[in-house]
């Protein structure tokens, strides 16, 4: 993650709109734009970023473009430096030395206005409360930072110093919607034209700036004219300063908790000197009180400050201060690197060979929605999930469900549990895949229940690599061998619904979990009531129960897949990347309070805890289930993913936890057929833990505060399994395209 671990500097970046969701998806613009190819990610078989920097850098000299935070190549430079002689000249975008922010300013007759980050050093838009001396790409990774810059390789920055004399003008933006010759000047001006569209205020052509494009361009420039000491080129000028990067806060050598490096440690971390620049408070978080100035605005921490120095931290760097302009005065783009940015973008060499919609010579957009002549529907059921492997089983298994028993009205998404947000777009290739384009799919809270917007609490306990976020956002490999659906998530908005403008399409809009709570419960019929089943964090549930005051009327009752009811036998939780916290189960510790909530509210709930889903947890018999029925589409899809998640765990300790997620499927069978499962089923006075890390999510026995609670805790697992193999491998509402693979053949020929 970084050189520091954990999240003190990632919680910087927002999880949602204008932060990891758009980036994640590009706006929702990439999936409907970029064709696709065979390579894909596999777990534990996708080459890491060190087995590409070893094996590049060992063939011979090579040069470094670094666009984002530094912890790849410090985490190289201090395992690797026999290789270090190999690296020619690093190339930085990041950084503000001289930089003053011009935006957030007021108008000098204004004095109303409360001016944001104007002046500042850094660009850090969510923390300059504060941190106003570190720009994004250095406040990621301060240690790894200062690791490259003082690794006595030569160094060119482009910094804020420069990048902020290059806004995107109006000039610029209407020229390059003109200039769209090749399809990667196509999707870059497309890219561009949603981030403009949704900008959070009326001043993106004065706040957006040429950041990491601007660098390549001044590299390049510089590279071609000879790699010069002065490093001239046509795009910026250039200046030798003295810097360094802030990696800690003085005094030197306090022991306040907050440096990983040196507290609790009898040695520090990387060999690094007793009361050296490394020594002194590392800001901990975006709000971290250390760092705050009563009466200001502006904080004090300069963690990632790239900062100019004398003496011995000083590193002599090539930096670019200013955007050179035009060098034709009766040029419309006023930067010498407008016109060249345009004319290399839409070259016929190097040209991109087609998007999604030319990859095939007969692509097409179908949804494809169900048709139950006649059949009389079964109760209605709301799925709320985080979308975890186990989820999408359950969901699958879900779908095919008879509709005369379950009557899947709509999937509430959780972003704050085993999956990023993106991920959404998993969701809706499914519902495609299975002909149900007509199921609304809402998006959730980023984050728990009283917790901060930008902030980890909770998921941080999620692993960000193997086995955690990375195999869940691409469900181990395998989401693109599912058929691509038209609906995806996107970022495109209305007035209406509280964005500063209407976007070119904005009846694609992403619908909100709320919106489709209410959607669903205005479309009941008269005495009808929803279902609920939750598989991930409770946060969802919750939010409807404490903002619409009706909700409790609404719901027939609650299935809850998980929590912990611990027994005499001591069997502990599930939270294994939270040590000290022994009985939690992870669905109630990502959210107490939303757990609590829910418990408390009264509904008819029952819980599927860890003491049942263990039961049936096991690949071996889950697999032979599916081994002895007949084959579907979907049933396919299943097995292909079981086995892959049950060689990983048998191959690999990170995935030794697997098991947690077919567990989790348990509740979408308990919904549809409890009476055949043969249940015993306990009632207990229960209530959730909340406060301490050490014991939150917990649940507690508590005849006095608590509700009372159905729990499941215990089934024939043999059953159980039978039943679920039997869903999948049945003909009714099967899949109606079983993969991308078919697609591309519907792709490649006439429609009938």
């Amino acid at each position: 993650m970084t050189t520091v671990g954990n999240c003190r500097y990632r919680q910087a970046i927002p999880r949602g709109g204008g932060g990891l969701l758009d980036i994640d998806t590009n706006y929702g613009f990439r999936k409907g734009f970029l064709p696709q190819g065979e390579r894909k990610y596999t777990p534990r078989r996708q080459p890491t970023a060190q087995e590409v920097l070893i094996d590049t850098i060992s063939e011979g000299p090579t040069t470094l473009f670094l666009i984002g935070i530094h912890t790849n190549i410090a985490v190289f430079l201090l395992s690797n430096p026999h290789l270090k002689k190999n690296i020619e000249h690093i190339y930085i975008m990041g950084g503000g030395v001289r930089s003053s922010n011009p935006t957030g300013c007021c108008a000098a007759n204004d004095t109303t206005c409360i001016p944001g980050q104007c002046g500042d050093h850094g660009n850090m838009f969510s923390a300059y409360g504060t941190n106003p001396n570190a720009e994004f790409n250095m406040f990621g990774d301060p240690f790894a930072a200062y690791q490259v810059f003082h690794s006595g390789i030569p160094l060119t920055l482009v910094p804020l110093d420069a990048t902020n004399t290059i806004p995107i003008t109006e000039n610029f933006f209407k020229e390059f919607e003109r200039q769209q010759s090749t399809y990667e000047a196509q999707y870059c001006f497309r890219s561009l034209k949603i981030t403009r569209d949704t900008w959070f205020n009326d001043k993106f052509y004065t706040s957006f700036f040429m950041w990491d494009s601007f660098m390549a361009g001044v590299a390049v420039s510089i590279m071609k004219n000879g790699e010069t000491y002065s490093g001239e080129n046509d795009f910026a000028e250039m200046e030798y300063m003295n810097i360094t990067v802030v990696t800690s806060n003085m005094p030197y050598g306090i022991n306040d908790g907050s440096n990983p490096f040196f507290d609790g440690r009898q040695k520090p971390r990387f060999n690094l000197l007793q009361g050296g620049v490394h020594s002194g408070h590392v800001q901990n978080g975006i709000d971290d009180p250390f760092c705050i100035v009563n009466g200001s605005t502006k904080g004090k921490c300069e963690d990632g400050y790239t900062k100019e120095v004398t003496g011995p931290e000083a590193v002599k760097v090539l930096v670019a201060t200013k955007a050179k302009p035009s060098k034709d005065v009766n040029n419309p783009l006023e930067k010498e690197y407008f016109k060249h940015f345009l004319e290399i973008l839409n070259l016929p060499q190097h040209a991109g060979r087609f998007n999604i919609s030319s990859q095939f010579p007969y692509y097409r957009e179908t949804l494809y929605l169900p048709n139950f002549p006649n059949k009389a529907r079964g109760r209605p059921v709301i799925f709320d999930m985080d979308m975890s492997a186990g989820d999408f089983l359950s969901l699958i298994y879900l779908l095919k469900a008879p509709i005369e028993d379950i009557d899947l009205k709509a999937i509430l998404v959780s972003g704050n549990g085993w999956a990023d947000a993106a991920t959404i777009d998993i969701i809706y290739d499914v519902l495609h895949m299975m002909g149900r384009d007509d199921i609304p799919v809402g998006l959730g809270n980023l984050t728990a229940l009283g917790t901060p917007f930008l902030g980890c609490t909770y998921f941080k306990a999620i692993p960000l690599g193997s086995s955690g976020y990375i195999d869940s956002d691409t469900l181990y490999g395998l989401a693109r061998d599912l058929p691509r659906s038209p609906r995806r998530y996107t970022a495109e908005n209305s007035v209406k619904y509280g964005a500063p403008r209407d976007t070119d399409h904005p009846e694609l809009r992403q619908p909100l979990a709320f919106e489709v709570w209410e959607l669903v419960t205005q479309k009941l019929n008269p005495g009808e009531k929803i279902s609920f089943l939750t598989n991930g964090p409770l946060t969802n549930l919750a939010t409807i129960i404490l903002s619409d005051t009706e909700a409790a009327s609404k719901i027939e009752s609650i299935v809850i897949v998980g929590g912990h009811v611990t027994n005499n036998s001591g069997d502990k939780g599930n939270v294994y990347t939270v040590p000290p916290n022994n009985y939690a189960e992870f669905n109630f510790f990502l959210d107490p309070q939303a757990a609590k909530a829910v418990i408390q509210s009264g509904i008819k709930t029952t819980l599927v805890p860890l003491v049942a889903q263990r039961k049936v947890a096991s690949f071996e018999c889950i697999l032979k289930s599916l081994q002895l029925v007949n084959k579907t589409a979907e049933l396919n899809f299943a097995y292909q993913l079981l086995s892959l998640m049950n060689e990983l765990q048998k191959k690999h300790q990170v995935y030794n936890h697997m098991d947690i997620f077919i567990g989790e499927i348990l509740g979408s069978v308990f919904l549809v057929e409890q009476a055949n499962l043969k249940p015993i089923i306990q009632v207990k006075q229960i209530d959730v833990i909340v406060g301490e890390e050490t014991t939150e999510g917990q649940l507690a026995v508590d005849n006095g505060n608590g509700k009372q609670v159905n729990i499941l805790e215990s089934l024939d697992t043999e059953a159980y399994y039978a039943k679920f193999a039997s869903a999948l491998s049945q003909q009714k509402q099967t899949a109606v395209i079983s993969s991308f693979d078919e697609q591309k053949r519907i792709w490649s020929k006439p429609p009938a």
